[in-house]
């Protein structure tokens, strides 16, 4: 060995001179669990916003059904327009069948699809959404019908009196 040199194997490398390409890899790995992770809570969120939209459905769709049963009981007769069930002036005192005409929380306007009774008037109301329902069973009696729907404007909430 000559005077003042030092041997191969003691030299300094530069650091992480065989690493270069693995912080990089390192990251990229990272972002994409994170990225996953975020688009399968946007999912979970989704699906739970629709949910919350199909129990507003059910309720506000019974509140029309009920509305109606209750304009039909008190003189056989189906309603005209949904605002009769606001106010029904067929008596001296009018009675109010349903507090306020509600949106579909689908669509989110308050554009019900009318369902007409045999001898005129509302039978019941639907959506107008043909989108497909997340919810497919465990129906309340009143709408064992919505068992399978393929869409929302199935879900038909309408009242038949008993024969």
């Amino acid at each position: 060995m000559s005077a003042g040199r030092t041997p191969r194997s003691l030299r300094s490398r530069p650091p992480c001179q065989g690493v270069k390409g693995f912080t990089l890899l390192g990251l990229m790995i990272v972002v994409a669990i994170m990225g996953a992770g975020l688009a399968a809570y946007g999912q979970l969120a989704s699906h739970a916003a629709q949910r919350e939209k199909e129990a507003e459905l059910l309720f506000r769709g019974d509140q029309y059904r009920q509305a109606i049963e209750s304009y039909y009981k008190k003189e056989r007769s189906y309603p005209r327009r949904l605002a009769d069930l606001l106010e029904d002036k067929r008596f001296p005192m009018p009675a109010r069948h349903l507090r306020r005409l509600y949106a579909d929380p689908i669509t989110g306007e308050a554009d019900w699809a009318i369902m007409q009774a045999p001898g005129g008037g509302i039978l019941g109301v639907h959506s107008k959404s043909e989108a497909q329902p997340l919810k497919s069973g465990g129906f309340r009696l009143a709408d064992r019908t919505f068992q399978d729907a393929q869409r929302y404007a199935d879900w038909q909430f309408l009242y038949t009196p008993p024969k």
